[in-house]
């Protein structure tokens, strides 16, 4: 074998440095991306730090918002609540005022139409004049009466609430008639005048009014005589029936007795019985009490329901 010459050693030498070198190239090289990759994966930790800490402030901050913004609308739902019901309560006291006021002005419009002297106390306080009757009269029919010849009237609003009595009564097995009604001032005084001849003035002033002070001129009363007392109107009347009847009932008729047991007008008269309307019959029932134990205001109060 030939002998590698100096030339060919050079070479050998400088290839096998070159080898040398581009190994040592390599490994610098694959060191600096080593590097510049650490490098980049601390940058991007620290940015998704960053990023983590941006998001969790903003979650915290949304959070807080959310809090106070429901709380904020919690607030508001809360005081519209009770606009609501503030405007709801003052709603409540218009209508309730509109209420009183529609009443108040339908009460009045009743009063014009109503007469004003249904309700006041005769008997030995007001006076009717002789010139004084009833708008209207209607004559009470035949089956209520107790004399068919004899012509007995009240006001026409009355009678359908008489009727109806009387016809509750006779369901009932309480057998009662009107035995007189309406009488005019002179029917009046030709009847106290009788009285008088008869029983003397002081004696008859205690069973019967004159004239201009008998609730009778009104057309809203009524004298009632039950069946077996002979056509009679005295106290036995409190012993039958009838009457029995008529103060557990009447008052739901608007009917009253005028003249119980000791009043200081007339003797007891359980026949006479005054149609005052149902809310002021009811009231003096329930109460226990007269139309005459009450002031006139106070049933002046009930006028404008007595046809109710």
């Amino acid at each position: 074998m030939r002998s590698i010459g100096p030339a060919w050693q050079w070479i050998a030498g400088a290839a096998l440095a070159a080898a040398a070198v581009g190994s040592g190239v390599d490994a610098w090289y694959a060191h600096g991306i080593a590097v510049r990759t650490d490098a980049r994966l601390a940058e991007t930790d620290a940015r998704l730090s960053a990023l983590e800490a941006d998001l969790s402030s903003t979650t915290a901050g949304l959070q807080s918002s959310i809090v106070a913004t429901h709380a904020s609308l919690a607030n508001a739902l809360s005081e519209e609540r009770q606009n609501v019901g503030s405007l709801a309560s003052q709603l409540g006291s218009y209508q309730q005022q509109f209420s009183t006021v529609s009443s108040t002005v339908s009460d009045l419009q009743k009063l014009q139409s109503i007469d004003p002297q249904l309700l006041e106390k005769y008997s030995k306080v007001y006076f009717l004049n002789e010139n004084y009757m009833p708008a209207a009269l209607a004559e009470i029919p035949d089956a209520y009466k107790y004399s068919d010849s004899k012509l007995e009237q009240v006001i026409p609003q009355v009678l359908p609430k008489l009727e109806s009595m009387l016809d509750a009564a006779s369901s009932s097995g309480a057998l009662m008639y009107v035995a007189s009604a309406y009488r005019s001032f002179d029917s009046q005084s030709n009847l106290k005048s009788q009285y008088t001849v008869v029983y003397g003035a002081g004696t008859a002033n205690t069973f019967s009014a004159d004239q201009g002070y008998s609730e009778h001129q009104l057309g809203t009363a009524v004298d009632l005589i039950a069946p077996g007392l002979g056509g009679q109107l005295d106290d036995r009347f409190a012993a039958t029936g009838a009457y029995a009847w008529l103060t557990a009932n009447a008052y739901r008729y608007g009917f009253t007795l005028s003249y119980p047991d000791n009043n200081p007008y007339y003797i007891y008269e359980p026949w006479h019985w005054r149609f005052v309307g149902v809310k002021l019959a009811t009231y003096l029932h329930d109460s226990g009490k007269h139309l005459y134990d009450l002031d006139q205001r106070t049933i002046d109060g009930y006028l404008a329901s007595i046809f109710d």
